[in-house]
């Protein structure tokens, strides 16, 4: 599961990143696909230009992470199976009484 979390999380980021850039230098109203206007409310529009930001941003992680050497996997795995939660080092779980 951590590896799918360090192919995603990075992704994300720069998907809304890349977002808010892209719309910001254009208006959903003025997006052609095939040649005709996008007929999408400007949410919808912004949803889906999020995800196919995300799908792209996807495809560039899974790269970086298969182009890695494995001995770099290998200590990012032995590193992220010693604590649950690294981002919350000390945190109590539920079950402690």
């Amino acid at each position: 599961m951590n590896q799918v979390i360090w192919v995603l999380w990075p992704a994300f980021i720069a998907a809304g990143i890349a977002e808010t850039v892209f719309f910001t230098l254009m208006d959903p109203r003025q997006l052609y696909l095939f040649g005709q206007p996008v007929e999408l409310s400007a949410m919808a529009t912004y949803s889906v230009g999020f995800l196919l930001f995300w799908l792209v941003c996807v495809g560039s992680s899974l790269m970086t992470y298969f182009m890695m050497p494995q001995s770099i996997k290998d200590s990012l795995k032995k590193i992220a199976t010693r604590r649950e939660d690294l981002s919350r080092p000390g945190r109590p779980t539920l079950n402690q009484g």
